[in-house]
């Protein structure tokens, strides 16, 4: 009777496309299935009589047994660990992203528990594809509106055209095209859209003045496609806000020459030039007289305190002095860097280390700079995290954003680091509650030598996120933020695990 019971249970699991694992209450396999043996990289019959923790990361094995036992006890069926990222290990070490359902089996007063295991590597993958779509969709610079093919009302807008135009999403659903083109009503829209519904026209491209919500209006260019969203018809309007080229083609066509036309041109770039070095030589003299006025001022007083019992005073001085040096050449090498980044000279090195060891680093320096209450959360679960990467880019960008979150927030407040690495990337974020960062100062904040209106007050180059920036672009990494004034800034670096 057993044997036919086996026989039924082995013909039932090589029947599922999912990976069979059948474990008793030790934990021990008992019996896996071909699409198992063939998802975790073992051999037929391999996996027989070995602990489930051969298929478990190590980095999950301090937490498995009591969700194990735990499960023992309140054996019921279900998907294991909803809302959590589960992994498994294969043979060979490399860990991969997978779905688990769980399913108690009662056999002759013994309970088993049946797991059946789905690879789902390809899906996470295609999760992060449409999640980059959809930040490059809120993240770009032009306005895109998404509207329904029927009723015309809007069914998606990027965050670029709610900033421009002035309404918040939930109001754009409320609304149709027609709320923002004060010049067109429906029978004049209808016949415009209709060459794409009859499918004569791919795209349309016209211009026409955009309506923001406080009534003030602008020119723009729209290019305007039909497309599929889920079982619906719908238009997809990429918006170009043309103000710039109507103020330029009206300059133009208000020339009487084009040697005036091009110099023009050449007056205004020149005095963009101008404006740049002003800029530049401004930063600098404040930059460093700053420095130099505390270093001179603590070498005067030096000379004052020539006895014993003032060592503790020169000791202050000495200090101060060491740290305007330190910051003066930290300076420098941040111009150092800006004109090799330029000129493409700089050589990276990668190599193999452990993210911890950088994390580390980049914390030790930072506590000495935390004001009074200041405290630094460490990441959580980084020591099985490796990167082969250029270490001291690394990380001279995460200190970056560390130190920027502990120079923009006040005292008694945390700045929390959080990492995590799937086969893939590693993604670092920061998240600080200082000042913020002023949403209209905010499509700048990567700019050379851009300070934001409230952080005008605070020492700084206005470069250090420029060439971080540079840097993990070179690396094929990306950095990006979200930030809200007074309340924080949270930034974040997404870095491939092996450098390309």
């Amino acid at each position: 009777m057993f044997k036919q019971n086996q026989d039924i249970f082995n013909t039932l699991a090589e029947a599922l496309a999912e990976g069979v694992i059948l474990v008793n209450k030790e934990q021990t396999i008992i019996k896996t299935n071909t699409s198992a043996d063939v998802i975790f990289g073992y051999e037929n019959g391999e996996l027989e009589g070995q602990k489930l923790e051969v298929l478990i990361p190590k980095n999950f094995h301090s937490t498995h047994d009591d969700k194990f036992n735990g499960y023992i006890k309140n054996t019921t069926k279900r998907q294991m660990a909803i809302g959590r990222d589960l992994f498994g290990l294969k043979k060979n070490g490399l860990t991969f992203p997978v779905e688990v359902g769980l399913n108690p089996i009662h056999i002759f007063d013994n309970t088993y528990i049946l797991a059946l295991v789905k690879d789902i590597t390809e899906r996470k993958k295609a999760e992060q594809e449409l999640s980059h779509w959809a930040n490059i969709f809120n993240e770009s610079l032009n306005e895109i509106y998404i509207f329904d093919c029927e009723t015309y009302l809007f069914t998606d807008v990027n965050v670029g055209a709610q900033n421009n135009i002035g309404y918040s999403l939930e109001e754009l659903k409320l609304l149709t095209p027609l709320d923002i083109k004060p010049h067109f009503n429906r029978e004049q829209f209808t016949n415009k859209l209709k060459p794409l519904v009859d499918g004569k026209e791919d795209k349309l491209i016209f211009e026409t003045q955009h309506q923001r919500k406080d009534g003030s209006t602008y020119p723009v260019e729209i290019h305007l496609q039909l497309s599929i969203l889920g079982n619906k018809k719908v238009f997809v309007a990429i918006i170009l806000d043309i103000t710039e080229r109507k103020n330029y083609t009206e300059k133009l066509e208000s020339t009487v020459e084009k040697r005036t036309s091009e110099l023009k041109n050449a007056l205004a770039k020149e005095q963009e030039l101008n404006e740049l070095k002003t800029k530049f030589l401004s930063l600098v003299s404040h930059e460093f007289k700053t420095p130099l006025s505390g270093i001179l001022t603590s070498t005067m007083l030096l000379k004052k305190y020539t006895l014993t019992e003032q060592q503790e005073r020169r000791d202050k001085h000495i200090k101060t002095i060491s740290d305007k040096v330190h910051y003066l050449n930290n300076i420098l090498s941040d111009f150092l860097s800006v004109e090799r980044l330029e000129q493409g000279k700089i050589k990276y090195s990668p190599s193999t280390f452990k993210v911890s060891k950088v994390v580390n680093e980049v914390i030790y320096n930072a506590n000495m700079l935390l004001k009074d209450g200041q405290q630094i959360n460490y990441p959580e679960g980084i020591d099985g995290y490796f990167l082969h990467q250029d270490e001291k880019i690394v990380e001279l960008s995460l200190s970056n954003i560390v130190h920027n979150a502990i120079k923009y927030s006040s005292e008694n407040t945390i700045i929390d680091i959080s990492i995590i690495q799937d086969e893939s990337k590693t993604t670092f974020k920061v998240k600080d509650n200082g000042i913020g960062i002023p949403k209209k100062d905010q499509k700048n904040i990567f700019n050379r030598y851009f300070r934001a209106e409230n952080a005008l007050l605070t020492q700084g180059t206005g470069i250090g996120l420029n060439i971080v920036k540079d840097h993990l672009k070179n690396l094929k990494g990306i950095i990006y933020f979200e930030s809200e004034p007074n309340k924080g800034t949270i930034f974040t670096i997404e870095l491939p695990n092996i450098a390309e």
